[in-house]
């Protein structure tokens, strides 16, 4: 941590000025006794951002030759910027500061390791984040994942043995997670179309049909677009159930997909193959989620609540502030397993980047080790929807 030392301190019309050097870099910190944005007419979820451009603007209209600008996330507050002739530029990084991660690691290897081997032996390289292993020796390839350092091989004839198999390799690894009791939370950052969102629900419920694990529900939590940081209050009347549906269809998109397949199974082992109508799959669809104790939740209804013997879903992070999904995490106990997806190419949360959001915050966890949680992370980066979401997410996700 770099120390900050407080060079002076001046007054300059009504603000005061604190100037600071931290290194080689001087920082002021402007404030003001009385704002003009305490006036009961701001809305108390804006106060703060027209705290900050009533002091930019003052500053500026003293100090005009210092070339100002205002930086901030906030689109709205970068209009408003403009509108009081202050240059505003939004808060972004280079793209060679994008992370990059290893989660899946390919080794060319003289003979295959052995199962439980120390892979510390096998690749002295290796990190943390290197949860995943493709072993290639002699034109064969063995996928393997790593838990306390030991090598243990994917049984890949039991992964495909669900109503949702696996695709890919990919798709395989995340699969092998999710049913590994080893593993507490798994981060997910995948394209759109990838499937991650219906490989979660399809695994939950082999594991609640599961009597050898403690986990007796599904709980699927996705927010608003918007960050408990932001405005995420809807209102505490009643109706939240409907407001609130049409952030639930992925999951029951999901939900309907598995029952589509369960139904054909069962028709196939019939002399008479019967049509498949919407009214059976939506009986199917409620049949799953009694059979499987499948509910949902919102963030602004965590707050004092515990979730237990929980298969937890957490979709759309990369939407979420840091608050939001700690706030979410903190209400979930050691008896539950926790599964957090997203895409950094889709945000819609105005106030958020992909550099600073809940989803991005987690992947980087994975760069160290802890001590009472066993992490996992992968990159779903095949689509399987169809070539018009691989073209949407070629030409859009810049």
């Amino acid at each position: 941590m770099y120390e900050a030392k407080i060079t002076k301190t001046e007054r300059l019309g009504s603000m005061i000025i604190v100037h600071t050097n931290v290194q080689d870099c001087e920082i002021r910190i402007i404030s003001k006794e009385l704002y003009e944005a305490d006036s009961l007419s701001v809305a108390s979820n804006i106060r703060n951002d027209r705290k900050i451009l009533e002091i930019t603007k003052d500053y500026n209209q003293l100090k005009p030759k210092h070339n100002i600008v205002f930086i901030s996330l906030d689109v709205m507050a970068r209009i408003r910027a403009i509108s009081y002739d202050i240059p505003a530029e939004a808060l972004t990084l280079g793209a060679d500061d994008d992370e990059a991660y290893d989660f899946v690691k390919e080794l060319i290897v003289q003979e295959m390791p052995k199962e439980d081997s120390n892979i510390l032996d096998i690749d002295p390289e290796h990190n943390p984040e290197n949860f995943s292993y493709v072993f290639k020796c002699n034109g064969y390839k063995s996928l393997a994942v790593i838990k306390n350092e030991k090598i243990e091989y994917l049984n890949e004839e039991k992964l495909r043995k669900q109503y949702v198999a696996p695709a890919n390799l990919e798709q395989l690894f995340f699969s092998n997670a999710m049913l590994d009791s080893h593993f507490n939370i798994l981060t997910i950052e995948a394209k759109a179309g990838s499937g991650k969102t219906l490989l979660a629900i399809s695994a939950g419920m082999s594991l609640v049909k599961d009597k050898n694990t403690d986990l007796s529900k599904i709980v699927y939590i996705r927010n608003s677009i918007e960050s408990l940081q932001k405005g995420e209050e809807v209102g505490f009347l009643s109706g939240n159930d409907e407001k609130f549906a049409v952030y639930n269809h992925p999951l029951y998109d999901s939900i309907g997909y598995i029952a589509q397949k369960m139904i054909k199974q069962s028709n196939s082992n019939k002399a008479i193959k019967e049509k498949i109508s919407e009214e059976s799959i939506e009986s199917k669809v409620e049949e799953l989620v009694g059979t499987y104790n499948i509910s949902t939740m919102w963030p602004g209804e965590m707050r004092g609540r515990t979730i237990s013997n929980s298969f937890v879903v957490i979709d759309e992070a990369q939407n979420m502030s840091n608050a939001t999904l700690q706030l979410i995490l903190s209400r979930i106990d050691e008896t539950s397993k926790v599964i957090v997806l997203g895409s950094n190419r889709q945000i819609d949360n105005k106030f958020i980047t992909k550099y600073i959001n809940g989803l991005t915050t987690l992947m980087k966890s994975t760069k160290k080790k802890y001590n009472n949680i066993n992490l996992f992370a992968i990159e779903l980066k095949k689509v399987l929807r169809g070539p018009i979401t691989e073209f949407a997410e070629e030409v859009f996700s810049k």
